[in-house]
């Protein structure tokens, strides 16, 4: 069984190499480069060609990757042309499709609202563009995956078949370094985008905090690489991930991988629904404030904090644990 993982992430650099691990050969294939620096296994470098090139180069690949794949596992919604085109080539073939959704390609504001007051979207993925993607998709693709029940109301519609199965993490690249109680701890954000994940609201408790005279420091992590992102995980004491979205995403579970207490906002339906044993501590732009203060003035909470959120992720996340669950839906698909 040979799977091909396209057009980016580092989420599906991750689950190829849990499926290897596995015994799937699975490759990672970037069609651009990107600033973090992540390493797929294969990166067709399509922001150096014109636009021309791209096209030429993009389907000559898709040739190969038909007599060479069983499987295409396309993320964010994307397959090889904007247009979709390549679906109806590659079902024709005989080849096995599944479509992987991560977030902003799926999050319609119309539904989330309903859902969660805090809630912010992209605003490139407007609702008739996200309704008409997946439309077509599901036209071609029976399969869907998401990592969590915070996708699912917008998904639910669409696909035949939805899992819900947690994004992996290989825990064996890092080692945990769980914080002490300190007179000067270090508090660190890393957002993405910064509407989407509450960044006004958590510099503004931040600023109100310190001028209170409560001590810490903080540290922003924007335009950086990925290594240097975990090398500042690495050093905190306490993370805040998002305040608007309502589910955990990557950087809280590489925060709980490295044995710190994290900070972000779950709500109450989707939080319900995870693994027991999920130690976050739940904040959203209303009482962030006041959920930091009392973070920042219990130290002895964080030691075990860190250790219950890297208890979790082993049981959660871990390759095995979720290389498996993507397996037994490959298979089913022959």
């Amino acid at each position: 069984m040979k799977v091909l993982h396209v057009p980016y992430g580092s989420p599906m650099i991750d689950l190829c190499h849990a499926l290897k691990k596995q015994g799937i050969d699975a490759t990672a294939c970037h069609f651009t480069s990107n600033h973090y620096q992540f390493e797929p296994d294969l990166c067709l470098n399509l922001e150096n060609l014109s636009k021309h090139e791209r096209e030429q180069k993009l389907s000559e690949f898709l040739n190969e990757a038909i007599a060479e794949y069983d499987i295409f596992h396309f993320h964010f919604g994307e397959s090889f042309f904007p247009d979709k085109r390549d679906l109806e080539t590659i079902k024709r073939a005989g080849k096995k499709m599944v479509m992987h959704h991560h977030g902003s390609d799926v999050r319609i504001f119309a539904v989330a609202r309903k859902l969660n007051p805090h809630i912010r979207v992209k605003p490139e993925w407007t609702e008739k563009k996200i309704r008409q993607n997946l439309q077509v998709l599901s036209n071609y693709i029976d399969h869907a995956f998401i990592q969590d029940y915070e996708l699912y109301p917008y998904i639910q519609p669409y696909y035949k078949e939805i899992h819900i199965i947690p994004h992996t993490l290989d825990i064996s690249r890092i080692q945990p370094v769980y914080p002490e109680a300190k007179k000067v701890p270090l508090l660190v954000h890393a957002p993405t985008r910064r509407d989407l994940k509450g960044t006004e609201q958590i510099v503004k408790a931040v600023n109100q905090l310190q001028r209170e005279g409560v001590p810490f420091q903080f540290q922003l992590i924007e335009g950086m690489t990925y290594e240097q992102t975990k090398e500042w995980l690495s050093k905190a004491d306490i993370v805040i991930d998002q305040l608007r979205i309502g589910a955990y995403g990557y950087v809280s579970t590489e925060a709980m991988a490295y044995g710190k207490p994290v900070i972000c906002y779950l709500r109450k339906d989707v939080s319900n629904k995870y693994p027991p044993g999920l130690p976050i501590v739940n904040a959203d732009p209303g009482n962030i404030k006041k959920v930091l203060k009392d973070l920042l003035n219990s130290p002895n909470k964080w030691k075990d904090l860190g250790m219950q959120g890297r208890r979790y992720v082993e049981h959660t996340h871990s390759p095995e644990v979720v290389a498996n669950q993507y397996i037994n839906i490959y298979k089913k698909l022959f």
